[in-house]
């Protein structure tokens, strides 16, 4: 984050073939299935080539049981989905069952979102550069959400305030019931506005638990500094 407050621009990359491919070998000599809970592949090219190394190794290892999920979703909303699929392993679920249950929560998982300034997101090729739409003197913020795996601009909502209680409203309207969820919220260094927007959500609602976390290196550097997000089940 220093960095790019400084003028630098991170670039990423994502796990290589022969990475990849290490991975699935390992898998099919150890006689385990396994399931790889892979990030959007509208976002990255990870999943399409987890799946092209899965080809190869099969070519191998014919009995190689992996099964590979597009979660479509990305940053908290992906890590959620992981930790879920990792309770249900831990908790005793059939392979079958865990695929099944993991592409329904996946499909289900909401996304909202802020960034400071959308250059970024147009820089690293997210959003279209005629989407990164430009209000920085008139305090106006892009709401943005995740739509099949696409980052989607929903509005342009001035002030800080307002925004997070849209982000709220719109969760609410949308979430299955919010007691029986883990809510997260994630921030490009920014804990000060996560711990708002956790407020925000607490004086609605009781969720079984927020999770805070700052975005990660990888996505920051796609984000920039100030993104605050939120992730939950949508009903």
């Amino acid at each position: 984050y220093d960095t790019i407050r400084a003028g630098g621009r991170p670039t990423t990359a994502q796990a290589s073939l022969e990475q990849l491919i290490t991975l699935w070998t390992e898998l099919a000599q150890s006689g385990e299935a396994g399931i790889y809970v892979a990030f959007s592949s509208n976002l990255s090219g990870t999943y399409a080539t987890a799946e092209m190394a899965k080809q190869q190794v099969l070519e191998e290892y014919p009995d190689l049981q992996l099964t590979i999920i597009d979660t479509k979703a990305a940053s908290l909303g992906y890590g959620l989905i992981v930790r879920y699929a990792a309770e249900l392993r831990d908790a005793g679920h059939s392979f079958d069952d865990i695929v099944t249950l993991v592409q329904e929560r996946s499909d289900k998982m909401g996304h909202l979102f802020t960034v400071d300034d959308l250059d970024y997101l147009a820089a690293g090729g997210r959003v279209s550069k005629a989407s990164a739409f430009v209000g920085g003197l008139l305090n106006i913020k892009p709401l943005l959400h995740v739509d099949d795996g696409f980052l989607v601009p929903l509005e342009k909502i001035r002030g800080k305030k307002k925004l997070l209680n849209r982000m709220v409203e719109l969760m609410s309207k949308t979430a299955a019931p919010l007691e029986d969820q883990v809510i997260g919220i994630s921030h490009g260094d920014d804990l000060q506005l996560a711990e708002q927007l956790k407020r925000k959500i607490e004086e609605v609602a009781a969720p079984k638990q927020i999770q805070i976390e700052i975005i990660g290196a990888t996505v920051a550097s796609h984000t920039g500094p100030g993104t605050v997000a939120l992730f939950y089940v949508k009903k």
